[in-house]
């Protein structure tokens, strides 16, 4: 097996959330896998294995499994487009199908996916309270025209839209509380953004349930966040581009496409680069 190091969703020759992509005949026990996304310590490693014309995939973070990641599922496009060459490849998830049309060309080099289906939906008082509180944030700093919403693109994502990109600059929280929370109510992130025009959003995206502090490129959330827009009739003319990662450092550069047609997945697009090298794995 060979380890790859891809950050997906970069900007230019910058920036991009690194992920762990290893391509095997078949896939190693999930004790394994867990160890070694572990012993990477990137917020997700992806694992694929061809079975009969498909790939089946698992994701895992340092610290659990989950069922599906944008960012990851990006980085395996890339690597497939350079190991089977460019093309659109089916994917096997835990709970869905998936596809990602993984490009290569002298000039770039990256993926698009189409998410799982999406659904928006409310979120109660209470845990609302809770989430505001973790962030210290209160009421009078959320933009009124985007709601709080849970919204799942493959997996729940707390949507908390901020009235200034100040406010979302200055995102604080305790990751042990955070990881509480989160873990209580199902969140795979929390998805703070701020909407600059109606087609650019900047975002920043918490994960503790994976104890990370926070993620500098997110697709699931992205596709989450496009679905929930389009559930609100949002005016974003069909696409968004999302900015990420600028206060980390590393600057992260998304694409949500949307169909008008609800609940359908949501196209996540973005470049790839190696970090470094790929490295040789023992069976």
């Amino acid at each position: 097996m060979e380890l790859q190091h891809i950050a997906a969703f970069s900007n230019g020759q910058n920036g991009g959330n690194p992920a762990g992509v290893v391509i095997c005949d078949e896939l190693p026990d999930p004790a394994v896998m867990q160890k070694l996304a572990a012993e990477v310590g990137y917020s997700e490693s992806v694992f694929a294995a061809p079975v009969d014309g498909r790939w089946r995939v698992r994701y895992f973070s340092p610290e659990v499994e989950v069922d599906f990641c944008g960012h990851a599922t990006v980085a395996l496009g890339a690597a497939l487009a350079r190991h089977e060459g460019p093309g659109l490849f089916t994917l096997d998830l835990n709970h869905a199908r998936i596809t990602v049309d993984g490009h290569l060309s002298e000039t770039e080099w990256g993926a698009s996916f189409q998410s799982p289906p999406t659904r928006s939906g409310s979120v109660s008082a209470d845990v609302l309270g809770e989430a505001l509180d973790l962030f210290g944030l209160t009421s009078a700093d959320l933009d009124t025209r985007i709601p709080p919403a849970v919204a799942h693109g493959g997996g729940d994502h707390l949507v908390l839209a901020l009235a200034s990109r100040k406010t979302l600059r200055d995102m604080r929280y305790d990751l042990e509380k955070g990881r509480v929370l989160a873990a209580r109510e199902g969140f795979i992130t929390f998805n703070l953004v701020y909407a600059e025009t109606a087609q650019l959003f900047h975002a920043r995206n918490p994960f503790p349930l994976g104890g990370v502090y926070e993620d500098p490129a997110t697709g699931a959330a992205a596709a989450a966040l496009a679905g929930y827009l389009r559930d609100l009739g949002w005016p974003h003319q069909g696409s968004i581009i999302i900015h990420q990662g600028e206060n980390m450092g590393v600057p992260s550069r998304l694409r949500a496409d949307t169909t008008s047609e609800r609940g359908a997945g949501i196209r996540v697009s973005g470049s790839a680069r190696f970090i470094r090298e790929p490295q040789t794995l023992e069976n």
